[in-house]
Parts: structure tokens; sequence; C-alpha cells
């Protein structure tokens, strides 16, 4: 091959048929697929056959013991350190060894996988994808139902059983209370669902069109203060942009309940802008004492825009009126380009939102990154940091900022490290359960508990695990009771948590 391609460089080089000009031209060509392929060369890790299509080995027990680790570290915040996400998981991009391997080292920002590129060798991601393969047809036989239905668990200070009130759901993400003690549960798929007193469940007709991928689909749902005389309903939920499909965002919905239809459908709220990818909603709604209507929208995975600008409404706290109207001293009123319903701003992803039942004041907890998961009290008009300072770090174990506090931002009452992927927080109210008046309850997705945090004034002065592997706890709710209520997911249950006497 070297001999037949002598000829025609001779002739190229030493032709006098040929100007100078061409020659150099020649030789600049030469150089430069020359340098593409070293380029070539390099990006491939030096192998001439790309990495994706190398074959290795079975996994060595070394491999393995190594894969769990990083599994743990880097992975099961998100996707259950069971892997029990997987087992509905849609696989759009494929469930093979190759798929998995091209997604773990390039990631997919728009559905919220970042790049471990820098973090693993192609030899790890290799073992990772075979640890995955295998974890996930185990995670397919784990018996959910049995470890939420055995139904006794012991804290520190009180006995808890807990009692199915609904199953059948997906990912049953928020529940709130009708009157007469039948409730309203919202499952992320797309359905709100009534369940009555006798546990019977009806489907509610004229729910919203939503975008149920990723993080996205019906969210939380909440009663007005006056539903008794009103029966308005409001219902948060990803929001398809209407001419582009792949566009959506947080909106806020009010609806009137007549028996089991939703009518007189209003969108009060639309987060803006739309965003293309398909993670951090935020989403959780509370009212508070002054009647005006609190919510969170996530910063949708695009911490460097979003969370500390004015002019979007992404990354923030807001407070709007019932009728969508801007309360007239809310704090950015008066601010020029800012949007007038933030309440607070520099949050990532906030998950739950919960007045305190004796001050009023509204409390958060939020998602950090890898670790950095927060409690807030919110104040208006405050910036809480984010991603300017946290106590975490990227999910590829790079840092975000050196600054864990910074004058003009708000501090946490409380973070964890490592984060525990908070679902909703509520107070105990009443004495139903010994030694937790006045607790902060959180649920924790990553571990699959609850975290019960007692409180000396506006201090976290102690916390207990408790519900150990009851499933992802999604929704935690003190009912008009003064029981608690939660609800797991993959399978979907709504349990009432009762004291044993």
């Amino acid at each position: 091959m070297l001999v037949a391609a002598h000829y025609p460089i001779r002739f190229f080089l030493f032709s006098k048929k040929l100007s100078m000009s061409l020659k150099k031209k020649f030789i600049l060509f030469g150089l430069g697929l020359l340098l593409l392929f070293v380029l070539y060369l390099a990006f491939n890790n030096w192998q001439l056959i790309p990495q994706p299509f190398k074959t290795y080995s079975a996994l060595t027990g070394t491999d393995t013991t190594a894969a769990a680790v990083q599994y743990k570290k880097y992975c099961g915040g998100c996707h259950g350190m069971q892997m029990q996400k997987f087992v509905t998981y849609d696989w759009k991009f494929g469930k093979t060894k190759s798929a998995i391997f091209k997604a773990v080292k390039y990631g997919y920002l728009n559905d919220g996988m970042p790049a471990y590129e820098a973090t693993f060798s192609d030899a790890e991601i290799y073992a990772l994808s075979d640890y995955l393969l295998g974890g996930i047809e185990k995670a397919q036989n784990i018996n959910t139902t049995a470890t939420v239905s055995k139904g006794i668990f012991q804290t520190e200070t009180v006995t808890i059983k807990t009692d199915t009130i609904a199953s059948g759901m997906q990912v049953p993400w928020c529940i709130d209370f009708l009157p007469g003690g039948a409730m309203l549960v919202t499952d992320r798929e797309g359905s709100l669902y009534k369940v009555d007193t006798d546990k019977k469940m009806y489907n509610i007709t004229g729910v919203p069109k939503v975008v149920a991928k990723g993080q996205g689909g019906l969210l939380d749902v909440l009663l007005h203060p006056d539903f008794e005389k009103n029966h308005l309903v409001f219902l948060s939920y990803s929001k398809p942009k209407n001419e582009d499909a792949s566009m959506a965002t947080t909106a806020i919905m009010k609806a009137t309940l007549e028996g089991n239809t939703l009518t007189g459908q209003q969108d009060i709220f639309v987060a803006q802008p739309y965003s293309s990818t398909r993670h951090h909603y935020g989403g959780r709604m509370v009212f508070g004492k002054d009647g005006c209507l609190y919510f969170s929208v996530g910063e949708r995975g695009n911490e460097k825009q979003n969370p500390q600008t004015l002019t979007n409404d992404l990354g923030k706290i807001h407070r709007i009126n019932t009728d969508g109207s801007i309360p007239a001293d809310n704090p950015f009123v008066q601010v020029k380009y800012a949007s007038p319903s933030i309440y607070c701003y520099g949050n990532r992803n906030p998950q739950g939102l919960a007045l305190h039942p004796q001050t009023g004041e509204l409390w958060e907890n939020e998602h950090g990154p890898m670790g950095g998961d927060e409690i807030n009290i919110i104040k208006p008009g405050k910036n809480y940091g984010w991603p300017v300072i946290t106590y975490g770090i990227n999910y590829n174990g790079t840092p975000i900022t050196d600054k864990t506090a910074l004058p003009g931002m708000e501090q946490p009452i409380h973070f964890w490290v490592p984060s525990i992927a908070p679902g909703a927080l509520t107070f105990v109210k009443g004495n139903r359960y010994k030694g937790w008046e006045g607790n902060v309850l959180s649920g924790s997705l990553k571990f699959h508990n609850i975290s019960r945090c007692t409180l000396n004034g506006n201090a976290i002065v102690y916390e207990e695990t408790i519900l150990k592997d009851a499933g992802r706890v999604r929704e935690v709710k003190t009912g008009p009771d003064g029981y608690v209520y939660i609800t797991v997911e993959s399978p979907g249950y709504v349990l009432k948590l009762t004291p044993v006497e």
C-alpha cells in the first residue's frame, strides 16, 4: 500500500508541471488530514476503534464492588438505591449496554441526566452499565407491596402502623382533603382521583393536558380555603407549549369541582419562559394566612441563567391572588423588568411548602445538587443563593462553587449532606403522635424514609429517621383529623400513619 502511495506523492512533490502554490496546498491538506487523525485518536483514548464498540470481559468481583459504590454515590439519589425507578422507566434512548454507556458518558441534559465523561473512565462506565443491567432485573422482582403493607414501624417515641387508603397509581404526587373525610389525589401520569371514606376511588374528569415525561406531569392539588362555598380547586402541572410540543413549563390551573368533574378551567399562572428540559418544575402550592396563593417553580435545570435573575419566573417562589392577579405589596412589583409575581428567588427545585402552625411563616424544602438539600424559612424579596452559594456539588463530582455563604443571601436553617432528595414537608399538629408535637416531617425519595425534625424556635435541634424502607416518600401531609398521610411511588400508595397504643 505504501509503495502504491509513493508514486502519486512523488508526482505531486517533484513534478515540474504543477505550480509551487498547488504543491503547498497539497502539503497543507495532507497535514490537516494528519492532524484530524491525531485528534481522532486522542478523543478515543488512542484507540483506532472507538471505545463504545470495544468489548470487555465479564465483571470481576472488584469491578462489581466498585460499580456498586459508584452507583450509590452518584446515581442512587435520583434512580433509587435499589434501582426502583428503572422498573417503570421508558428507556427512550435504549436499554442495551452500549445505550447505557452513551447515556452515562455523554448525558442527556434536557432530561436532567448529566455527563460523567470527566468522572469515570470508559472501563468504569462499562462496569457500571453491567451493574445497572443486572440491578434492574433484580429491582423488577422487589416486592414493594410487602414492604409497605408489613405495617409496623418503631420510632423513638411511638410505634406506627401504616393503613392503606388507596393504591393502583403510579406516582401519587399530592393529596388534599375534602370536607367529610374524602381526599383528592394526583397521579403524576396525568390523572386526578377522589378517594371516599370507604376507600373507593373515582376518576375526576376535566384535568389539564400535561407533559408526563421526566419529572413533569400532574403535580399538586389544593382546595380553596372557602371550598365548601365555592368548590374551587387549584392544580399545578407541566404545561405543553401549543405551537411546540417539545417545550413545557409550570402552570397553575383553577377549576370548579362539580361531582367528579372539573369545570370552568382557567390557567391563572404560566411560568415564563418555556423550556425543553424535563425536570425541576417545582409545583408545590400552599395558601398563606393572607389568602394569597404561594407556589414554587424550579429553575428547570438551567442554574446559570434562571434563579438569579428577576426577569423570568424560574427558580422562584411566587405569590398571586386566587384570580391570578398580583398582590400590590409583592416585593418586586415596583422593580423595572422584574416578574411581579416573584416572592423570593435563588431557589433550585422547591418540593415542599407548609405554613408554621403558630407563626404562619412559610417553610420550604428543596432539592440541592449532590448534597445540599435544604429547609428554608421563606421571606419576601430574599435571595436564597442558588447556585452562587450551596452546600452541594455537581452530580458528576465537580464543584459548583467554593462559596457556602455570602452577604445578601439567605442561609438554610437545615441542610442535608448527603442529599435525601426531599419530597413534601409538613408540620405535625395536635397530640396524636407522642413526642412529635410541632415537629417538621420531610419525605425522602432517595432513602425511602421520613426525616422527623424537632424544633427549638426556628432551629432544628434533633433529627430522627423514621419509616425506614417505606418506599419513595413523595407526599407528607397532616390531615384535618390530625393524622399524617403519605404517598409512596412505583407502585403508588396513599398511606395513613396510625399510632399503635
